[in-house]
């Protein structure tokens, strides 16, 4: 269903509309068999998943993710069963519960029990989901608990911001047919200073998000990996960086590891600039390894 490679732009949603478009055909030429859309802080989200479905034929198209607190469940169910009766199940709905500094930023107190709230969300969904449809979801899950929501309840997990061995993890946890489904930032620099300098620029927002830190010290990571930006170790483990040929490297490694699916995210750090070059460049990178 999503085949080897995707992308993941937030300029797909938020960027120059006809261009996004455009953008998108041309992402499934190149080979690209889906394409993630962010959810950010809610919105109008699964109607750009519906622009997108209509300017491709082949290519899957996700939420990368759709965040649980600013969406209705029922209005959720509801386009999700028509966008996958419409297009051939070409829709992906990909979830996540956010981050408490973001979920309470307007509403101090709201965020609370991520895996009761993410459980009582699949539950409404699965009520309100009309007769006969069977459409698949996946978790952004990166802790135990939330990664076994996962398996009980959906096709599998698309995490975030994690190394190979996160994902060598989830194989082993999940069995071997869930979709694993990591995204992975790259940075197309042929010098490592200024890839890594791009990455940790990249990295800042990360660095502050407590789902992520908890994650990465799970992994082994310490108070020296996290301090100043990030030490050489975590970029380089979280990041795909330098030439094509090494980013396509990076891709196999989890592949090699048990991913299904890598979703490739291209940090360029210019908010609203459609990476179609690099996006260009790595599809032939992709082709040729």
């Amino acid at each position: 269903m999503l085949g080897r490679y995707g992308v993941w732009a937030r300029e797909l949603r938020f960027g120059d509309p006809v261009e996004a478009l455009e953008a998108a055909a041309e992402l499934e030429r190149l080979g690209f068999s889906a394409l993630w859309i962010p959810g950010g802080d809610g919105g109008d989200v699964l109607e750009c998943v519906e622009r997108m479905l209509g300017a491709t034929t082949d290519a899957v198209v996700s939420t990368g993710i759709l965040n649980v607190w600013a969406h209705d469940p029922a209005d959720v169910a509801a386009t999700e069963a028509r966008l996958d009766t419409e297009h051939g199940g070409r829709f992906l709905l990909g979830l996540g519960i956010g981050h408490p500094s973001i979920i309470d930023r307007d509403a101090p107190g709201r965020y609370r029990s991520p895996v009761e709230t993410m459980t009582a969300f699949l539950d409404a969904l699965d009520e309100h989901t009309p007769p006969g449809a069977s459409p698949r979801r996946v978790l952004a899950a990166l802790a135990p608990r939330m990664v076994e929501v996962a398996r009980e309840r959906t096709a599998g997990v698309h995490p975030y911001m994690t190394p190979v061995e996160h994902t060598r993890w989830l194989r082993e946890l999940l069995g071997p047919d869930a979709i694993v489904a990591p995204g992975l930032g790259i940075v197309l620099a042929d010098d490592s200073a200024l890839a890594r300098s791009e990455a940790r620029l990249d990295l800042a927002l990360y660095l502050t998000l407590p789902n992520y830190i908890r994650t990465w010290r799970r992994l082994g990571f310490g108070d020296a990996d996290l301090a100043d930006g990030g030490s050489d170790r975590l970029v380089d483990a979280l990041y795909g960086l330098g030439t094509p040929e090494q980013v396509a490297e990076r891709v196999h490694a989890h592949l090699d590891a048990g991913a299904s699916h890598v979703c490739v995210r291209v940090v360029t750090n210019q908010l609203e600039r459609l990476a179609r070059e690099e996006w260009r460049v790595l599809a032939t990178a992709l082709a040729d390894s």
